[in-house]
């Protein structure tokens, strides 16, 4: 790790790696803090609970605050650059994060519930963010929609889908493969929902 970076950081990226290691319930407060290079009581001092830490990890390590950013700076209201753009934000956000998905992914059943709340956030913003895009380029005209939540979701489950086959794949799908799969699909949904 970095001298540059800060104690917070440290201590939410050696909970990442270790609890997407071990698990949840497999990952003690003591291999946190000794794997940031910390002792415990800076780690409750800095999170307070095991809990708090996962939740944060989330809360920094998310796409929240990424994509809210893109719909509000970057979008042009050009439905095919737009989602294209989107898409490929999404994946590199996602791959970027991929221990943190995975932990919420294999460990969902154990997980409390904050937690859950914390890592559900994402998708939701997400959910609002492009129903409301489908829903303010529907209004100019520019995109024929009835059901811009369910389009919305629809282009999620789309990406997300891509990102756990890839996720899950014994062998990770190239840089040139996962590109193609984001130009084509994002071509055919933008073609069904152009007037």
């Amino acid at each position: 790790m970095s001298s540059n970076q800060s104690t917070s950081d440290k201590i939410l990226l050696a909970t990442i790696d270790l609890m997407a290691e071990k698990g949840y319930d497999g990952t003690t407060t003591k291999e946190i803090a000794a794997a940031a290079g910390v002792n415990e009581v800076t780690l409750f001092r800095h999170f307070g609970t095991k809990v708090k830490l996962l939740e944060s990890a989330f809360h920094r390590y998310h796409y929240a605050e990424e994509m809210t950013i893109l719909f509000s700076e970057s979008l042009i209201g050009e439905l095919y650059s737009d989602l294209l753009m989107i898409s490929r934000t999404y994946h590199k956000i996602m791959n970027r994060n991929k221990q943190i998905i995975s932990i919420a992914l294999k460990g969902s059943s154990n997980l409390p519930e904050e937690v859950l709340q914390e890592a559900s956030r994402n998708p939701k913003l997400l959910k609002k963010l492009l129903t409301k895009y489908l829903t303010d380029l529907s209004e100019q005209g520019k995109v024929l929609t009835s059901k811009p939540e369910l389009q919305a979701l629809s282009f999620m489950w789309m990406n997300y889908g891509a990102f756990v086959s890839n996720l899950n794949a014994k062998e990770a799908i190239s840089e040139e493969s996962l590109e193609a799969f984001i130009e084509e699909s994002v071509r055919l949904f933008a073609r069904a929902l152009t007037p």
